[in-house]
């Protein structure tokens, strides 16, 4: 297609999966706006505000008909879905096709091709709405692996754009990634990009490669050139909101609620953490299995010691997640059956999402915090623990596997396929001297307050040259 000069008036738009609003219907069928702000919309936000920018995305319910409006500032677009998208384009290709893809197979993926069709569909529909919204010789930033057709579908439509895409899970080996019946287009979508970000430096040897043997691009310095353009490739390790995490974890209501945690807890010596979605991805079950282990070994005691999993409801109408969930419902079952007595239990489990202020309260209370997924492109989790320990406590036990690892290297490292030894790092985190952890635990607080979202964000608008 030829150029079409761009009819909206916003010079930064941003495109993502999801508003930063949701839309909730009550039960008296009115509809309402409910504000879900991330790390994403707290950094974006100030540059939105500054540039006339606006958000486009789905507002969270199917079949819905929802007209741009503005929230406290920010223009947002919603892009409507119906249920058969929901149910295709996002349940189906996105997180039963490139979720367990990109997470080095961890369950296998499922190829269907008019999920794939789905894809395509809602990828247009984006693309087409951001056609209308953004302004000529506008940036775009694209978010993440439910709309990787978009920036080349946008390129079609509008070559005047500055178009950039990140994507916020791993992206994976080229082995895996030739699975993919649809691997040629997914990279020559991404490819219509300026500049395709990912969280590590092996994301962007992967998709180097995958570019140059798929879609017939050449090296290029910082990227590749495909089609006569130069499309620059980069690692950003997305972070969070550093400064108002530490603040929220200072307040004396957090403080006071971290004390009572504890206190309703059996006011044990030590108390172990686990925060996750509910997906296979996040190595639940790997810690459940260590801590159960330990405490039939005796090298931790049931007497003084308390493991709190909290997970989050996650994709409740995909199979691997039911399965997953009553796999381990039924081991938290058998770990408190054989090592309960009235008044104590080793390990209490929340299957619910917990408001910001409580699980900062959460954080400041565990001794240990325990992260072991499988594969994760980052995970904030961590970084989120870190910036809650204003006191320096506290002792960070991080697979290897996760993005995070790469920066958090004061964390007790370690594979989550070794069983054996996610229990010694457990162990040793339990019985780690307090001026070791707190030596730790300082390290990791002046990285992560050094390297925050906001960072995160102006390096990757930076790198593709967003006019300031």
């Amino acid at each position: 297609m030829g150029v079409v000069v761009g009819h909206g008036k916003a010079e930064f738009v941003v495109v993502a999966n999801r508003l930063p609003v949701d839309l909730e219907q009550g039960p008296d069928g009115s509809d309402s706006w409910k504000r879900s702000p991330g790390g994403l919309v707290t950094a974006l936000e100030p540059i939105l505000r500054s540039r006339r920018g606006a958000w486009v995305g789905w507002p969270g319910l199917a079949d819905a008909q929802a007209d741009p409006f503005e929230d406290d500032g920010l223009e947002l677009h919603p892009v409507d879905l119906t249920a058969d998208d929901v149910e295709n384009y996002y349940e189906g290709f996105s997180n039963d096709t490139l979720w367990p893809l990109y997470h080095d197979v961890v369950v296998p993926p499922s190829y269907h091709r008019h999920w794939w069709q789905a894809y395509v569909r809602v990828n247009q529909r984006f693309a087409e709405a951001v056609d209308t919204v953004a302004a000529e010789g506008a940036t775009v930033w694209v978010q993440d692996y439910q709309l990787q057709l978009v920036p080349g579908q946008l390129r079609d439509r509008r070559p005047d754009l500055r178009i950039g895409f990140f994507l916020h899970i791993p992206f994976p080996p080229v082995e895996l990634f030739h699975q993919l019946p649809w691997r040629e287009q997914i990279v020559r979508g991404l490819l219509g990009a300026d500049l395709v970000g990912f969280h590590t430096p092996g994301g962007v040897r992967n998709f180097r490669t995958l570019a140059t043997r798929l879609a017939g691009a050449t090296a290029g310095h910082g990227g590749v050139v495909y089609r006569g353009r130069d499309v620059k490739l980069g690692a950003f390790p997305v972070s969070i909101d550093f400064v108002a995490l530490d603040k929220l974890s200072r307040t004396p209501e957090v403080i006071a609620r971290a004390a009572d945690i504890r206190h309703e807890l059996g006011d044990p010596r030590h108390l172990l953490l686990g925060v996750d979605r509910l997906d296979y991805t996040k190595g639940i079950n790997v810690r459940l299995r260590a801590f159960e282990e330990l405490l039939a070994e005796e090298r931790i005691s049931a007497d003084d010691t308390v493991f709190l999993q909290i997970a989050t409801p996650s994709r409740e109408r995909v199979e691997h997640y039911v399965r997953l969930r009553a796999e381990i419902e039924q081991t938290v079952g058998r770990i408190n059956g054989e090592h309960s007595w009235i008044g104590r239990t080793p390990l209490s489990y929340l299957h619910q999402s917990l408001p910001r202020e409580e699980l900062t309260a959460f954080y400041l209370a565990a001794d240990v915090m325990l992260v072991t997924p499988l594969r994760d492109g980052m995970n904030l989790v961590a970084k989120e623990y870190v910036a809650c320990r204003h006191d320096d406590g506290g002792v960070l036990v991080l697979s290897e596997f996760t993005g995070a690892a790469r920066e958090l290297t004061s964390a007790l490292l370690v594979n989550p396929h070794d069983t054996d030894g996610v229990k010694a790092a457990l162990a040793r985190a339990v019985e780690m001297p307090p001026d070791e952890a707190r030596r730790r635990m300082r390290t990791l607080r002046r990285h992560v307050k050094r390297h925050d979202v906001d960072q995160w964000a102006h390096g990757f608008l930076d790198a593709l040259g967003m006019p300031t």
